[in-house]
């Protein structure tokens, strides 16, 4: 009896970290209108990611504007402010809802600006940390082209 009992509990405990392994992989997706794969978020969620996204885009102007000025304190101040410290207190249930690509390319993203800090700090020149930038860019082109944010009224594990 207690053979079959642990025999039960390894089954279960194995059945969910296979589901949570599912979900942290394809996150709660479906597939988008417009052939963009549709991560299903609660508004909430949608928001927090909508609003840490501008965060970026402010930062990248703030960044050029340093760059265009020749301050590369500057420069480096807001490629550090939205760096891989913005995105410490993310949530962990949201972070099960994004799928692995989608993760592993915000987090290089933030990844990119605790390098661009880096290089401005070392006195790289406006015209190398703006190829940084480009290519920093580049994934935010690639992500927006690839995902699209929606919002399900539960918020809940329910795509795929």
């Amino acid at each position: 009896m207690q053979n079959r009992l642990s025999m039960i509990a390894l089954f279960l405990w194995l059945t969910t970290i296979a589901v949570f392994g599912w979900f942290f992989v394809h996150g709660n997706t479906a597939m988008g209108t417009d052939g963009r794969t549709s991560i299903l978020l609660s508004p909430g969620e949608r928001d927090f990611i909508l609003g840490e996204m501008r965060g970026l885009l402010s930062g990248t102007r703030d960044i050029m504007e340093g760059l265009d000025r020749g301050d590369l304190k500057a420069a480096a101040k807001a490629a550090r402010s939205i760096g891989t410290a913005a995105a410490a207190d993310v949530n962990p249930t949201l972070m099960t809802k994004l799928p692995l690509d989608f993760k592993t390319l915000g987090m290089s993203v933030h990844g990119d600006m605790d390098k661009l800090a880096m290089a401005a700090e070392s006195g790289k020149s406006p015209a190398e940390l703006r190829a940084m930038l480009t290519s920093t860019m580049s994934k935010c082109v690639a992500c927006h082209a690839s995902w699209r944010l929606d919002a399900s009224r539960q918020g809940n594990l329910a795509g795929k």
